[in-house]
């Protein structure tokens, strides 16, 4: 009766989102006064998992399993959930996990709670808190079914590191005829992805071409950060459409926001509500992500980015 975790990976490597599924499970397993089992597919070293609280992994190794497929991996997944007689199963917010989470609940005859965004307030009954209407409100959603499917949001939770000594297996699921095409999805090297990041430093048009985009590029290098743009840019080629935030884009919901010459529009301000800390820097005073920033700064992007990359460089350098 453990709380199953699917755990991402990529090339082997574990994704940050698969660390914090794995304490948000382990919060959940607490409650209910049970363990936390992780299932692995192709990752390279799943021991890591017991850091973060799980108990026991399953370990997927099958070649077939690669490219990444929806409806194979919910029924490897759920295959997994019913060898463990798991009532409570947790995915992330991934792109992966939003194709697969459909499939895996009428796999599970389960109730599926998307955007997930605290531990359960109760378990009798089953009560989750998730973001709604774009992250402009939550949702108190209450699930009746006997199997429950919850998709916690990104950087909802955090990670939390909780040892356990977890025991390792090989898991040897049914396979089943691929029949939906696998997912395209663009990858950048050597850069932190959106989906990941912590901090997403974003540009719009007033950095008025793609030229001046190596001030996004720096500053987004000093913190670690991804990179960002608003449907404009993308529109106009400035920048590649994997990289556009907000509605009609990639949702956000970092840690840290900084939007550079974006003038808020909806449908961009809904793509990254959920962030926690939003920083704005434009010219215009009455740009409308003003009043939707935490903090602001009304300035030349083209005096103010510099001086703070700056500035943050010379903080890092005192404090390495």
């Amino acid at each position: 009766m453990s709380v199953l975790v699917y755990t991402e990976s990529e090339k082997g490597k574990f994704k940050k989102i698969a660390f914090e599924v794995a304490s948000y499970a382990k919060s959940i397993a607490t409650q209910l006064g049970t363990t936390v089992t992780a299932i692995t597919i192709n990752a390279d070293d799943s021991s890591v998992l017991g850091t973060y609280g799980v108990d026991k992994i399953l370990n997927v190794s099958n070649d077939s399993l690669n490219p990444f497929n929806a409806k194979t991996y919910a029924a490897v997944i759920a295959q997994a959930a019913e060898n463990e007689a798991s009532q409570v199963v947790v995915i992330s917010s991934s792109a992966d996990s939003r194709y697969l989470a459909p499939l895996l609940a009428v796999n599970l005859n389960a109730g599926y709670c998307s955007n997930v965004v605290e531990v359960p307030s109760s378990t009798s009954p089953f009560t989750v808190k998730r973001t709604a209407f774009t992250n402009k409100a939550f949702s108190n959603t209450v699930i009746t079914t006997d199997v429950k499917l919850l998709g916690l949001s990104n950087n909802s939770v955090g990670i939390t590191e909780n040892p356990t000594s977890a025991s390792t297996e090989d898991f040897s699921p049914n396979i089943p005829e691929s029949g939906v095409s696998t997912v395209s999805v663009d990858k950048v090297t050597d850069k932190v992805t959106i989906a990941d990041a912590d901090v997403v430093v974003s540009g719009g048009r007033g950095l008025k071409g793609p030229e001046n985009w190596g001030l996004v590029e720096d500053l987004a290098e000093v913190l670690g950060a991804a990179t960002a743009c608003s449907k404009p840019v993308s529109d106009l080629g400035w920048r590649p459409h994997s990289e556009h935030v907000g509605q009609t884009g990639k949702p956000v919901a970092s840690n840290l926001y900084i939007a550079i010459g974006i003038s808020g529009a909806i449908q961009h301000l809904a793509g990254i509500n959920a962030s926690k800390v939003k920083v704005v820097i434009n010219t215009d005073p009455e740009a409308p992500f003003f009043k939707a920033a935490d903090y602001g700064i009304v300035g030349d992007a083209f005096e103010v980015v510099p001086k703070l990359t700056e500035k943050l460089k010379e903080f890092k350098a005192q404090n390495a």
